[in-house]
């Protein structure tokens, strides 16, 4: 079969979604129908549908052999070069591996790619699209990278307080304390538990806190209902954040303080708190300029530096390191 090439837009940021589809006749009839549009490529081997609205890059490959509709990869298509190094630059300074090509002929098309693999082994294709070609090309997605298993420690409320983390320093890619805070331990025990995980995170390593906190002191012991009967002690909404900057974590993150509360007992408010806080990550040895750049005018943080939007500041690699690290990285531009 043979089809008049089009000359696809490249202007925009396209979500591209690849299948493996049984009988590509009927996979392209459905299609045109779906979207109300012809495809914009229809070989034997290939088909592309290029829509406008909703702004979708949909691939079809004859499959027999995997029927079903399976996914062959999920894509993104980006309009220039300059994008594309973007996004792969904030993946590989996370830590993310990344595998390039440059000018690669595939379906019916000259790319620049890069491949990523996300942790369920989802593959993803971010690329730009240079012009069509008349042949199919060669380019055979890579093999999934083995994303490294996450090493994760977890404490629940049910269970008793360790002296010490059972496992060797910078080792642990996450720490999980579901509850603990509500626990009847003393802040004292809890300072010294935040130390020790401080202690076996890796650098750039992250701390959770999930539990219920109150809006000023309890008095007595709570007497909640249902799953929250377990509760034996409610800190104050401000006393994990304190902790955790004492242990020495950084870049600080409500994901979430519940603007509703959960209870009101003995005329104080309880609210669900989800809190993060992270190692400082690697960084450049000795001191790195680092750049906000929005939305706001300008932020500080709990070392005292202020920085305002657009204005290069030097901080240290530590510094450096909790921003890099935390969910507002970004929100800065680092200098090299």
């Amino acid at each position: 079969m043979s089809a008049t090439i089009e000359a696809a837009p490249t202007t925009a940021t396209r979500f591209h979604v690849g299948l493996h589809v049984a009988d590509l006749t009927r996979s392209v009839r459905f299609y045109r129908t779906l979207l109300g549009t012809a495809p914009a490529k229809h070989f034997d081997d290939y088909a592309k549908f290029d829509v406008a609205v909703p702004p979708l890059v949909l691939a079809l490959y004859p499959s027999p052999q995997q029927p079903g509709g399976a996914l062959n990869h999920i894509g993104l298509r980006f309009p220039d070069s300059a994008a594309l190094v973007g996004v792969q630059r904030r993946l590989e300074e996370a830590g993310i591996a990344t595998q390039r090509q440059e000018g690669v002929e595939c379906c019916y098309s000259r790319q620049t790619k890069f491949w990523v693999t996300d942790p369920d082994r989802t593959l993803w294709e971010i690329y730009t699209l240079h012009e069509d070609i008349d042949h199919s090309g060669f380019d055979d997605p890579p093999t999934p990278l083995e994303q490294p298993a996450q090493a994760v420690w977890q404490h629940r409320l049910t269970d008793p307080v360790p002296d010490r983390i059972p496992h060797k320093d910078n080792s642990l890619d996450e720490v999980l304390l579901e509850g603990t805070f509500n626990a009847l331990v003393s802040p004292e025990r809890l300072a010294k538990l935040l130390v020790d995980a401080h202690r076996v995170l890796r650098p750039g390593g992250k701390l959770s806190i999930h539990g219920l906190v109150s809006d000023k002191p309890f008095p007595g012991t709570p007497k909640l209902p249902g799953l929250a009967s377990m509760v034996q002690r409610v800190p104050v909404e401000t006393e994990p954040l304190g902790l955790l900057l004492r242990a020495g974590f950084g870049g600080l993150f409500y994901e979430k303080l519940g603007d509703i509360h959960c209870f009101t007992v003995n005329g104080v408010e309880l609210r669900e708190l989800r809190l993060h806080g992270w190692k400082a990550g690697t960084a450049a040895p000795g001191p790195c300029a680092v750049v906000y750049k929005g939305p706001f005018e300008q932020v500080s943080c709990e070392c005292g530096l202020v920085f305002r939007r657009a204005e290069k500041v030097t901080v240290s690699a530590m510094v450096a390191g909790w921003l890099r690290s935390g969910p507002a990285a970004e929100q800065f531009a680092f200098l090299s």
